[in-house]
């Protein structure tokens, strides 16, 4: 598969690139410091500088690809649009590209507590993070009315650590129990892995290692 990986340069992106190229998928690193973030040296990695707000850039980045991986990151006090903002360029861009497949990363709020209300409308949710959950529960709205296959994977805290393959997933609910982590590996494990599967098309995962 030709892959394209935005956020390409943290600490998910580049467990993903570094996996992906190891399962032999042609992979592109989209970012503004692709050049300079230490990614790996393959005759099947190309780094495209770009900016995610730009409409060309992102278009053509995308229109060869056979799917898109988007682990935006940033800040998490809201002031920060990178998510919302980056993954309603990536839809428009897709759609016009014809390319239908996308796995995001956004947090653990936007799962379900039960069948009536999210994790992040609990009284009780933790309220340093209600800003970025705000940021993920847009890019949730987002690809649900995208009309794309979609793959939303919703984490807990996660570890720069490498895979180790120990972990439980779950649709649109966290996993029981909860350790409240798991490793950047994992998720670029899950990912590449959902790509093959298609367990979860149109989906939130919870995710968590055991």
């Amino acid at each position: 598969m030709k892959l394209i990986v935005f956020g390409a340069t943290g600490m998910v992106g580049q467990q993903l690139v570094q996996q992906a190229l190891w399962k032999g998928h042609t992979v592109k690193a989209f970012g503004r410091n692709v050049f300079t973030a230490g990614l790996p040296e393959d005759e099947k990695l190309e780094l495209v500088k770009g900016a995610l707000f730009d409409e060309k850039e992102v278009y053509d980045a995308i229109k060869d690809c056979d799917a898109v991986l988007s682990v935006l990151g940033g800040a998490i006090d809201g002031a920060d649009k990178t998510r919302s903002l980056g993954i309603k360029n990536i839809i428009k861009q897709m759609n016009k590209a014809g390319v239908k497949r996308i796995i995001a990363i956004g947090g653990l709020g936007v799962l379900q507590q039960d069948e009536e209300t999210m994790l992040l409308e609990d009284e009780n949710y933790p309220e340093e993070y209600l800003a970025v959950g705000k940021e993920h529960l847009y890019v949730y709205h987002a690809l649900n009315e995208s009309g794309l296959q979609w793959t939303f994977v919703c984490p807990p805290n996660i570890l720069n650590e490498t895979a180790t393959g120990n972990f439980i997933t779950n649709a649109n609910y966290a996993p029981q129990p909860n350790s409240m982590k798991i490793a950047a590996g994992d998720l670029a494990l899950f990912m590449l892995a959902e790509l093959e599967k298609h367990e979860f098309v149109n989906t939130r995962v919870g995710i968590c290692n055991t």
